[in-house]
């Protein structure tokens, strides 16, 4: 099992649509202060479930969705997409129905002052 895909759009400073493909393996991300590598890490952690904005370095949820910049405006809805393949036959039969194509998709969305 690992992720092949992850999709961001409007999450922190990812405001257009961004998808990192994943290969199968050791995988690093590298790039200098500022370009959102901690940020990537933190969409992976919120779309798997995590409810502490703290520990996504905001003081609410409100501030996972790109608030704007000086060239881009702000905006209301953040979404990320985890993309999971498996091989389903480590499962347990009983898992295997909920599997289709060896593929697990988890997308997570939030939008401005209501929440996710």
């Amino acid at each position: 099992m690992f992720i092949s895909k992850l999709r961001m759009s409007g999450f922190k400073s990812f405001s257009d649509e961004t998808t990192i493909s994943i290969n199968e393996g050791l995988s690093g991300i590298i790039g200098p202060n500022g370009s959102g590598k901690s940020n990537i890490v933190e969409a992976i952690k919120w779309v798997m479930g995590e409810n502490s904005s703290k520990t996504l370095r905001g003081s609410g949820m409100n501030d996972l969705i790109f608030s704007g910049s000086a060239s881009k405006a702000s905006k209301n809805v953040a979404l990320v997409s985890l993309t999971i393949e498996i091989d389903k036959n480590l499962l347990e039969d009983s898992y295997k129905k909920y599997i289709k194509d060896n593929i697990i998709e988890i997308e997570r969305q939030i939008i401005r002052d209501t929440g996710s």
